[in-house]
């Protein structure tokens, strides 16, 4: 490459296209997010999970007969084997349920005989085992942490609402299940966040799936990418009361602090994944008594939008959704990974069909032509 074709360095390489993708699209000038071609809010608001893991995985909507085939695949991987259990019994219980899962698909790994087939059929094969525990091990591995047996899956239920069932030992109530599932349509997939482009970069090295999930499970651990859900929640706990909303938010504007759950990269006028997630809060919090958390919410939109010109992106709603429904504020993360572990797998495939290790160049600012001084003489 000549100078001439080197792109100027971007902080956080905000802009610079690192690839080309067909499983995604946010298109910011209209605030729309596609996935492979169809409108979020349509999938959200006529598929199951199920049905978008099969688009993401396979590229296309499945017909009845496929979908009811898909859902005995999924449901026939949903149990872990029981080593992976003996594993996670002997982890720290005070250990991070992220840490918890990411040693639950390190060993799934381990246990595959095709781990390092890196074929597009051996892929796809891995992916719907992946989608299908991924839930369980988030249930389980918290369930476990927290000194309790595990719960067996259920195959009666859907994706949704099996997991709950597992989280809490009981079956979930009609609109906390439709919630999850959105939920999980909403978090599936969304282009090159920090998680996928690490899943990606690491499968470009031709390191198996499940190596590059466990480090996108790493890269989502972080507060500014999956870990903005729980830090949301923990923010709307501290401030208490709707009328400590609003000077709560300034106050920690005047700080300067990073007020989680608002402003997205892509999008400028509102993240589209909220405002389909919005109106839940509402109806959760109706349905549990707690309109103070849809109150609090509510304040804090209106003074991030009058002060910063800043939309709550899809982990604020989230958040608060999650609350509503029982979920400890520790597996919000958790369940985003249970959710993009579609999107993961279905980049990792892509990477791997036309592959070409990601190595980007670095721009050095050190010093140079330093005079080397023998150890001996250094004082």
């Amino acid at each position: 490459m000549s100078e001439k074709e080197i792109i100027p360095y971007r902080p956080g390489l905000e802009g610079v296209t690192a690839g080309i993708s067909a499983i995604s699209d946010v298109i910011a000038a209209e605030n729309r997010l596609i996935y492979r071609g169809y409108d979020i809010r349509d999938l959200a608001q006529h598929c199951t999970f199920e049905e978008v893991a099969y688009l993401l995985l396979m590229g296309e909507l499945p017909t009845r007969a496929q979908l009811q085939q898909f859902e005995t695949e999924l449901k026939a991987h949903r149990e872990p084997p029981e080593a992976v259990y003996q594993v996670l019994r002997a982890l720290p219980k005070q250990g991070s349920p992220m840490a918890a899962l990411q040693v639950g698909v390190a060993t799934l790994g381990m246990l595959d005989p095709a781990a390092n087939d890196n074929s597009h059929a051996a892929n796809l094969k891995k992916a719907i085992r992946l989608t299908a525990s991924m839930a369980t091990l988030v249930a389980n591995s918290y369930r476990i942490l927290q000194g309790q047996d595990p719960v067996a899956p259920r195959s009666d239920l859907g994706h949704a609402a099996n997991f709950l069932y597992m989280l809490f030992g009981r079956e979930p109530e009609p609109l906390h299940a439709q919630v999850m599932n959105l939920t999980f349509i909403l978090y599936a997939e969304h282009g090159y966040n920090a998680s996928t482009f690490t899943a990606r970069v690491i499968a470009s090295t031709l390191a198996d799936m499940y190596s590059a999930v466990v480090g996108a499970i790493g890269a989502l651990r972080g507060a500014l990418h999956g870990g903005a859900n729980e830090a949301a929640m923990e923010a709307i706990l501290e401030i208490g009361t709707p009328e400590r909303a609003e000077a709560w938010v300034m106050e920690k504007l005047a700080q300067k602090a990073r007020i989680m759950g608002f402003g997205h990269r892509e999008y400028k006028t509102g993240d589209a994944r909220a405002i389909i997630l919005k109106p839940y809060v509402r109806q959760l919090a109706e349905h549990a008594g707690r309109m103070d958390i849809y109150q609090i919410q509510e304040i804090m939109e209106q003074v991030m939008l009058r002060e910063k010109n800043l939309f709550p992106n899809v982990d604020f709603p989230a958040a608060a959704v999650y609350y509503l429904m029982g979920i400890p504020i520790p597996l919000y993360t958790p369940i985003f990974a249970a959710a993009r572990i579609v999107g993961w797998a279905a980049h990792v495939m892509e990477q791997h069909d036309e592959n070409r290790l990601i190595r980007p160049r670095s721009d050095y600012k050190g010093p140079r032509d330093l005079t080397f001084v023998p150890l001996d003489q250094r004082g």
